[in-house]
């Protein structure tokens, strides 16, 4: 039985019942990612990519306490203009929003969680949050990697974001039995470049490849989720010197200003699109539409497996 609080869209609905393959998107880049009216103009393109590459879009977000897989192009633009006024939903935000009757932005955990509600497998992101530097003696880790140890939706992405421990962060999915895959690489992406200097679990190069991996994962019987790591096109990649700067300018501005918790990656993420001129926001767009090319071919390739 579907949750009393859920919301499938029509066409979504149409395809889970049908095994048509869909591909969810998350709401919080749409309202915290990018300024108005480009984040409505990127979740517009982003979706089209999906259908241009054979699967259906499913934008996810929390609307008047409903939870929303699938949303309308108005609704999009609703959450665009309203942008960081929304609330930025994680798991611990779900049952107080609902029972207001209040609207969410869905990060990478609730966006997995309602996925997963709705039937929906495979998930495209721009990068996944982490284990946040100095998280030995702040203890600043993502709800995100506990979800992927829980929740069985594959999430394609560029890699955990660069303004983190990459190192922590893959030594905790490791912890909680969570593949992680290069797409055509055997190194971790690292979000605005293609490199980190970590190694993945496995290379795999194929979208068929991928959607074998997860469809026996399943019939293993094996819990949680498996994370894709898909580099940036290298045309888009970003210098690493000038980008590794600008993030360790905007950790030192952080710590400076007390920042912390749920408000630190919005702040370091808006630093460093400030510090590098727009270029890392250029990069962001370009590598989310990198991303929801490969979830709609593996969705796709996951349907026919």
């Amino acid at each position: 039985m579907l949750n009393k609080f859920l919301d499938v869209k029509p066409e979504v609905a149409e395809a889970i019942a049908n095994g048509k393959p869909v591909v969810a998107l998350e709401s919080t880049i749409i309202s915290h990612g990018m300024p108005y009216p480009q984040n409505v103009q990127t979740a517009l393109e982003v979706e089209r990519i999906i259908r241009e590459n054979g699967a259906v879009p499913a934008t996810i977000a929390i609307i008047g306490g409903r939870l929303k897989a699938g949303l309308t192009p108005e609704e999009i633009e609703y959450f665009g203009k309203k942008g960081t006024t929304i609330a930025k939903a994680s798991r611990r935000d779900l049952a107080v929003l609902c029972a207001r009757g209040e609207d969410g932005a869905t990060t990478v955990t609730t966006t997995m969680i309602i996925a997963h509600m709705a039937g929906i497998k495979i998930f495209a992101t721009g990068g996944i949050g982490g284990v946040h530097r100095g998280a030995e003696t702040t203890m600043d880790i993502s709800a995100d990697l506990e979800e992927l140890a829980a929740t069985p939706v594959m999430v394609v992405c560029a890699g955990a974001k660069s303004i983190l421990d990459l190192g922590l962060t893959l030594e905790y999915l490791e912890t909680h039995g969570v593949p992680v895959i290069g797409y055509g690489t055997k190194e971790l992406p690292a979000f605005y470049t293609r490199s980190s200097g970590f190694s993945v679990d496995y290379e795999i190069d194929t979208p068929e490849e991928l959607a074998m991996a997860f469809k026996t994962q399943h019939e293993l019987g094996l819990r949680g989720g498996m994370l894709v790591t898909n580099p940036i096109p290298e045309q888009y990649s970003m210098d690493p010197k000038v980008i590794n700067a600008a993030i360790d300018e905007a950790i030192r501005q952080c710590n400076e200003n007390g920042i912390h918790g749920k408000a630190t990656t919005p702040f370091l993420l808006a630093k460093v699109k400030e510090l590098t001129g727009g270029d890392s926001l250029e990069s962001n767009i370009r590598l989310v539409y990198n991303n929801a090319r490969l979830a709609a071919l593996t969705a796709k390739a996951y349907c026919e497996a």
